[in-house]
């Protein structure tokens, strides 16, 4: 092909394409610039220690090297870190002694440093700010619960503590999470029935024993539920009494299968 023959088409190429048109490229430089605004008045700043950050919701390096994700080797019924391989089961010496309600728990990091930072100011400093990357993390640490799972449901709250608090961490965090996935969330499945006492200080079996008849399933939703892989979201997992209590609730109407995520965990064998 001559030059010539080159340069036509090429010119009959560019005449074919639409132009955009004058007002959305307005206003795209004025998003650019509002954006570029509230960069100089609200600098971005770290979401665990708001030190200065490149980009918003992002943790700063000092902080990316503290926070103590989890990695494997990890339990993989309570997803909690293995100190060494156990072999081919990876199974903790809790899960093997105590096996959970739930089937699968998957965390983003330990429940320390930065990660405890996170939880508490989301929990107790109305930090709703924080629900993007928290949910983004969770998001990716539980992809292989998300790619199973038909429907999330978030760790209720009881009437009373909702008053006083305001919102529900777990249900804001499972429905970000229910959006990056594309799966349903369903925050009125399950309910919690009974005001129960604070769970930290608390032992093992009195975490337990705190729980027992505190979760029942709305009666409109127990025949949708038969037969499903339901995925509990909640912020923190402890001892695992609150997904064994959610767990348990959900198997008496016939879900099949249950699977925890959450941001941060304790160790099972700490």
């Amino acid at each position: 092909m001559t030059t010539t023959g080159i340069e036509g088409r090429e010119n009959a190429e560019t005449a074919a394409e639409p132009s955009v048109p004058a007002w959305r490229r307005l206003a795209g430089l004025s998003m650019r610039f509002g954006r570029a605004l509230v960069d100089v008045v609200h600098p971005p700043a770290c979401v665990a220690c708001n030190a200065a950050v490149a980009v918003p919701h992002a943790l700063c390096g000092a902080c990316w090297r503290a926070m103590p994700f989890v990695e494997r080797p990890f339990c993989e019924r309570f997803g909690t870190p293995l100190p060494v391989q156990y072999g081919a089961t990876m199974l903790s010496p809790t899960a093997i002694a105590e096996p959970p309600s739930f089937d699968r728990a998957r965390a983003v990091a330990r429940y320390d440093g930065p990660a405890r930072e996170l939880v508490h100011r989301l929990k107790y400093g109305d930090g709703l700010h924080l629900v993007p990357p928290m949910a983004g993390w969770m998001a990716r640490a539980g992809a292989e619960l998300l790619a199973e799972a038909d429907l999330i449901v978030p760790v209720p709250m009881h009437r009373f503590r909702l008053w006083r608090r305001r919102f529900n961490q777990a249900a804001s965090l499972a429905r970000l999470v229910g959006e990056i996935a594309g799966k349903p969330i369903d925050a009125a499945v399950l309910r919690r029935i009974r005001a129960t006492s604070p769970q930290p200080g608390l032992t093992r079996s009195e975490r337990a024993a705190n729980l027992q008849r505190a979760f029942a399933i709305r009666a409109e939703a127990v025949e949708s539920l038969a037969g499903k892989r339901v995925l509990l979201v909640d912020d923190v997992l402890t001892t695992g009494a609150t997904g064994n209590a959610c767990a348990q609730a959900l198997r008496k109407v016939g879900v099949k299968h249950v699977d925890l995520l959450v941001f941060a965990c304790v160790a099972a064998d700490d």
